[in-house]
């Protein structure tokens, strides 16, 4: 039975940084697509980004590239989202992704003056 436990959301500063983590448990993420998607309040789940099985080729959402970076480690089978220059706009619930339609619980993302 998959696992997610999603951590490192809360509350940054317009400009600050956070970053995610996603561990799963009960299979292997080395044979799967990874990613991250968000949901702000009143809008549609969206892409953020996601990483091939073997780490070597990602896509981003336009409104986040250049700021965010997916990463992962297999080994801990977990996944990371870096998110840099944070803006207002990037609050929403983060959700982490595993390919076969698998989703974690989600984390607030606030990004608050």
């Amino acid at each position: 039975q998959l696992r997610f436990v999603e951590s490192g959301g809360g509350l940054a500063q317009p400009g600050g940084s956070l970053r995610l983590a996603c561990t799963v448990s009960g299979c292997n993420l080395n044979f799967y697509v990874i990613g991250w998607f968000r949901q702000a309040s009143g809008k549609e789940r969206g892409l953020v980004g996601s990483m091939n099985t073997r780490g070597g080729i990602t896509d981003y959402a336009d409104s986040v590239k250049g700021r965010f970076t997916i990463s992962r480690d297999n080994a801990k089978n977990t996944v990371y989202l870096q998110m840099n220059s944070l803006k207002s706009e990037d609050t929403a619930v983060y959700y982490c992704y595993r390919g076969g339609g698998f989703w974690g619980q989600g984390t607030q993302v606030t990004v608050s003056s």
